[in-house]
């Protein structure tokens, strides 16, 4: 699909093959706290999960899709969750796994192409994201995009130690 092939990198459907990617992310517990997951998933939710996301957007209300170089080398994912049709809008998330891949542009250049893709094919409004207030390079990333913040939601995360504030940053269709 043209829509979401980069310079860098595409935006592709999950495959079966995606199995110990997508366990490995869910399971790793230093992203945890970016996703609100507390407990592990095992390979068998993951293979059942795979093997129900070829459903629509429309249905299941979320679309996951793999960031991806062009040697099929998988980078991150990148989320729509909340889909919400009738207000045209939804939730976006993004996440690139590996250290050594992060602050080399991929993020951006998949959440471009996302965003693209929800205002032009999907006809959506706005797009929206929750990122803790500590995550700097998120929110540096979103706002480098156009996302504006638009409100602090004060102690409303718990990290295990302390509660953190979380930005709620919106992008409208301009």
């Amino acid at each position: 699909m043209v829509t979401l092939k980069g310079e860098h990198i595409y935006l592709r459907a999950l495959e079966p093959e995606d199995l110990e990617f997508i366990y490995a992310v869910e399971n790793d517990e230093t992203l945890w706290e970016l996703s609100n997951t507390q407990t592990p998933y095992s390979r068998y939710l993951i293979k059942e999960y795979l093997e129900n996301a070829y459903k629509d957007i429309y249905e299941v209300k979320q679309l996951r899709l793999v960031i991806s170089d062009f040697e099929d080398q998988a980078l991150g994912l990148i989320d729509l969750f909340d889909f919400d049709f009738k207000n045209k809008r939804a939730g976006i998330g993004i996440l690139i796994k590996s250290e050594s891949d992060r602050q080399k542009g991929f993020g951006k250049e998949a959440l471009k192409l996302l965003i693209n893709y929800c205002f032009n094919q999907l006809q959506l409004h706005q797009l929206y994201c929750n990122i803790s207030e500590n995550n700097n390079m998120s929110v540096q990333l979103f706002k480098n995009q156009g996302f504006v913040p638009v409100g602090l939601k004060r102690d409303w995360n718990f990290n295990g130690n302390t509660f953190e504030n979380e930005y709620l940053l919106q992008l409208i269709k301009s």
